[in-house]
C-alpha cells in the first residue's frame, strides 16, 4: 500500500513539474501580456494543485496535510481572481489583445480548405 501511495505521489508531483515547465516556457514564448497571463494561469492552478497533492500523499493525514490543503484552498479562490483582476487592469488601461487582422488572407485560406475537403469527399467516393 505504501508502494502504490509513494508512486501516485511522485507522479503527482511529476505532473505538477511538467505543468509548472509548461507554463514557464509559455510565459516566455507568448507575444502578448494576455497570452502570457495564461501561462501565469497554468502555473497556478494545475501545477501548484499537483504538486501540493503529491506533497500531501506523501504528508499522510497529519497536520502538514492539512495545512497544504489550507494553502490549496487559498491558490485555488485568489489565483484566478488576480489573473482577472489583471486583465481588467490591463484592458481599462487601454492594451489591447494582440489579433490577427489579416481576414482576407483567413479567408482565402479557409475557401482553399473547403475546396480541399470537397475534392476529398469526391474522390473517397469513387
Amino acid at each position: 500500500m505504501e508502494l502504490l501511495i509513494n508512486l501516485a505521489s511522485w507522479l503527482l508531483i511529476l505532473g505538477g513539474s511538467a505543468f509548472l515547465l509548461t507554463g514557464a516556457i509559455g510565459m516566455i514564448r507568448l507575444p502578448d501580456m494576455f497570452s502570457r497571463m495564461h501561462g501565469a494561469g497554468i502555473i497556478d492552478t494545475m501545477g501548484t494543485a499537483l504538486l501540493v497533492l503529491g506533497m500531501m500523499l506523501q504528508a499522510g493525514l497529519t497536520i502538514v496535510s492539512i495545512k497544504l490543503f489550507m494553502i490549496l484552498l487559498f491558490l485555488m479562490f485568489t489565483s484566478p481572481t488576480t489573473t482577472h483582476a489583471l486583465a481588467r487592469a490591463a484592458i481599462d488601461s487601454g492594451l489591447k489583445p494582440l489579433v490577427d487582422e489579416d481576414e482576407e488572407k483567413d479567408a482565402e485560406e479557409l475557401a482553399m480548405m473547403k475546396k480541399l475537403e470537397a475534392e476529398r469527399k469526391r474522390l473517397s467516393k469513387t
